[in-house]
């Protein structure tokens, strides 16, 4: 089985998913674990259709179209805002390849496409920070999110799409998910929305905050973890429900001075009130190098109580769910008196990246079901985000997914 190879074509289609069958989508029940089949990587900075390659913080599969998409968090920094259209070959015991076909460029409303950093600035213009995107199971089209910055001023945000990256609109979003320079509110700089996944009937969309709201208490720490807000929308923006969930502690201390975080990279909707989510830790040694601790969890918000209206998380007591009695044991506790608690989401790992022996683990920042393998099995890749640094790479990690057996 070859896992450590470097095969990217940028040639066409043909050839892709040999063995596999078309349709992709969560498995029936839950993950029980994950199989690894293999791993590619894409050169840096590698060019494409007048393009740098790099950044790639979302991945989805388009069944009907039977390709990837891949979207780059550049900032029109390098190249404007964009996503790659791709294709994988691969079989149940081998990733062979992967193969772009395409780029698209995202547009605003007038049609230009969106300015780097110093050009919005000075333009008054939306400058993209793209960590997740997501093909409409419905009609095709292409919802992504931007985190924003509020250093400028910019909101986060979520558009929709033509597959030619054409403007079709933008979700309204709740203003506590609105940066609010100054206040101590709204979303963390950097830390915001950064998961985004349809509900498996394509009815209703879930948002994943990477950190806590400035509300909502501090971040992880090598000594307590946080509670991170994942959102219920319709169609239409309408919150249907809010629920919080529990991140872990920072897995382990950072060099004296340096840098450490750990928060959700992505979503993946996987039934009625059931989701994965990928938590992603960076820390950075004593010598400067950072290593990632990453983990897959299936979270289960059915036990978990409904936050939306509870402004502040920081001084919240929290109530074991049923589902999970251990599930809000990473979370600070409040010091609220005679305040409701709230039962946080249940979590179960799934898989630590971390015992699979890789060469190297980059920063995982995308994920997404893909066509099944002739047992019926779903697949699940995962992308990470090179930062256009040398000194990491883009990483796409292939998986069987293996569903829960009756009886267990």
């Amino acid at each position: 089985m070859e896992r450590w190879t470097m095969r990217v074509a940028v040639l066409g289609l043909a050839g892709v998913l040999a063995g596999c069958a078309a349709v992709a989508g969560p498995p029936a029940g839950e993950v029980a674990a994950l199989r690894f089949i293999g791993e590619q990587r894409m050169p840096w900075k590698m060019a494409f259709q007048g393009t740098t390659v790099g950044g790639l913080s979302g991945v989805d599969y388009d069944a009907a179209a039977g390709d990837w998409i891949l979207a780059s968090d550049d900032r029109s920094g390098a190249d404007p805002a964009r996503y790659y259209r791709a294709a994988l070959r691969f079989t149940a015991t081998s990733f062979d390849a992967v193969t772009l076909a395409g780029v698209r460029l995202f547009r605003q409303g007038d049609g230009t496409t969106y300015p780097g950093a110093r050009q919005g600035v000075q333009a008054g213009g939306v400058v993209p920070d793209i960590e997740s995107a997501r093909v409409d199971p419905r009609d095709g089209t292409i919802w992504y999110t931007s985190e924003g910055d509020v250093r400028i001023g910019l909101d986060p945000f979520v558009r929709q799409a033509g597959a030619d990256g054409a403007l079709r609109g933008e979700l309204p979003l709740p203003a506590m998910l609105r940066e609010w320079p100054g206040k101590e509110r709204g979303v963390r700089n950097n830390a915001n929305l950064e998961g985004l996944s349809f509900a498996p009937d394509g009815a209703s969309l879930w948002l994943a905050l990477e950190a806590p709201l400035e509300e909502d208490g501090e971040p992880p720490t090598p000594e307590h973890g946080a509670l991170a807000r994942i959102t219920q929308l319709d169609r239409g923006g309408r919150v249907l429900g809010q629920y919080a969930y529990p991140l872990d502690a920072i897995p382990a201390r950072p060099g004296e001075g340096k840098f450490a975080d750990n928060g959700i990279s992505e979503i993946v909707a996987t039934g009625p009130g059931t989701l994965l989510v990928l938590e992603r830790s960076a820390v950075q040694g004593a010598d400067g190098r950072y290593r990632n601790h990453i983990r897959l969890y299936e979270a289960d918000l059915r036990g978990a109580s409904d936050i939306a209206a509870v402004p502040a998380l920081a001084r919240v007591a929290l109530a074991a769910n049923n589902a999970n009695a251990d599930a809000a044991k990473e979370a600070p506790r409040g010091a609220a008196t005679g305040a409701a608690a709230i039962a946080p989401a249940a979590k179960r790992l799934v898989l630590d990246f971390n015992t699979l022996g890789l060469p190297v683990l980059d920063n995982l920042e995308g994920f997404a079901f893909g066509p099944r393998l002739p047992n019926g099995h779903a697949t699940l890749l995962f992308v990470s985000d090179d930062n256009f640094s040398k000194s990491q790479v883009t990483q796409l990690l292939l998986f069987e997914v293996l569903p829960v057996r009756p009886g267990q």
